[in-house]
């Protein structure tokens, strides 16, 4: 997991190319004014799901890991919690291939972290992470899927 300001994504592109491609759309999109919905940048190897969801709490949030992507999470609205517990702390639970996503069930993350606006969290297919802990009724976020 890595949290920085998003100015400083471009430090991060040795990590994955495709971190290269991101920065250059928020250079050229404006997360504010964009609609819901999912914009396709490189195929299925880079898109990003703009969404409005709705506020978890430490009690109803749910640890996830992805295999296929990275996730890329920036908020817009507000500040949002993410749970966190590293993948080789968790337990054995079923991988949705169509979805590639890892639902944890009732585990509860080892830690929490708090990402503002102006931020972003990057987590790798080793971090499990329970997204969405809001104070608010609902969060305006970017979810970049990157192909790890």
């Amino acid at each position: 997991m890595i949290i920085d300001t998003i100015e400083n994504l471009g430090k991060y592109t040795t990590l994955n190319p495709l971190i290269a491609d991101v920065v250059e759309f928020l250079k050229s999109h404006d997360l504010h004014t964009m609609e819901e919905g999912k914009y396709t940048i490189k195929g299925n190897d880079l898109f990003v799901n703009l969404q409005v969801a709705k506020q978890r709490t430490k009690d109803t949030a749910f640890l996830e890991t992805h295999i296929e992507m990275v996730d890329i999470q920036i908020p817009i609205t507000c500040a949002e919690t993410f749970g966190y517990s590293p993948l080789c702390d968790l337990p054995a639970f079923e991988y949705n291939a169509e979805k590639d996503i890892t639902k944890y069930g009732d585990t509860k993350p080892q830690t929490y972290v708090t990402v503002n606006p102006g931020q972003f969290a990057i987590f790798m297919p080793q971090d499990g992470h329970a997204p969405c802990i809001i104070e608010e009724s609902e969060i305006k976020k970017a979810i970049f899927k990157v192909k790890a």
